[in-house]
């Protein structure tokens, strides 16, 4: 089992790495939004006690599919090869026509399996994070 960091998607918020890799699977952690190196989230805007005041979920959006990309790329593998992605949203009612519309422009060439789940929260003041299984040559 291959452990995988990319250089260019965000650092992880623990400890994990980005991606392993067992046999001609990879698996990566969860991917949010943020960008390498910085602390400020693309589309978030938070109160100065650290909660989130307002976001851009469209923002949020193509920036997690961008860093999956990064990820993928890193690890030997490419947006065609994924396979199963998992995406949590912490405001389905208000954010799904969003999300759902810019996946459906990422993922036209590529169809795999989705399971979406509304969850109370996540780790850091992000609205969405994708979980996601590829395969890789």
């Amino acid at each position: 089992m291959e452990k995988i960091n990319s250089e260019k998607a965000p650092e992880p918020v623990g400890m994990y790495p980005h991606a392993r890799k067992v046999g001609n699977l990879l698996f990566l952690s969860g991917v949010g939004p943020r960008e390498r190196g910085m602390k400020k989230i693309p589309g978030v805007e938070l109160n100065e006690d650290g909660t989130i005041k307002s976001y851009d979920i469209a923002k949020q959006c193509h920036s997690v599919f961008n860093n999956v990309k990064l990820v993928l790329e890193a690890s030997g593998s490419s947006w065609d090869k994924l396979v199963d992605v998992t995406v949590f949203l912490t405001n389905m009612k208000d954010d799904f026509k969003i999300y759902n519309k810019i996946y459906a422009e990422y993922f036209k060439d590529n169809l795999p399996c989705r399971t979406t789940c509304e969850i109370n929260c996540l780790p850091t003041p992000i609205a969405i994070e994708l979980k996601c299984i590829a395969t890789i040559d």
